[in-house]
């Protein structure tokens, strides 16, 4: 007798649904907030990164 196992992926929708909800939600607040908060973010982001931006 032989045993064999099957390896299946199965992506949930609630993780697609997240994944949704959160790019709207960052293309929401990135559309209201002022452009000196946007780009202190980036900025920070460039930093932490150790990319060079200056």
């Amino acid at each position: 007798m032989t045993t064999q196992t099957v390896a299946t992926t199965n992506t949930s929708t609630a993780s697609i649904v997240f994944a949704a909800a959160a790019g709207m939600m960052l293309l929401f607040f990135s559309g209201y907030a002022q452009a000196t908060i946007l780009h202190d973010a980036a900025h920070d982001q460039r930093h932490a990164m150790a990319f060079p931006c200056h």
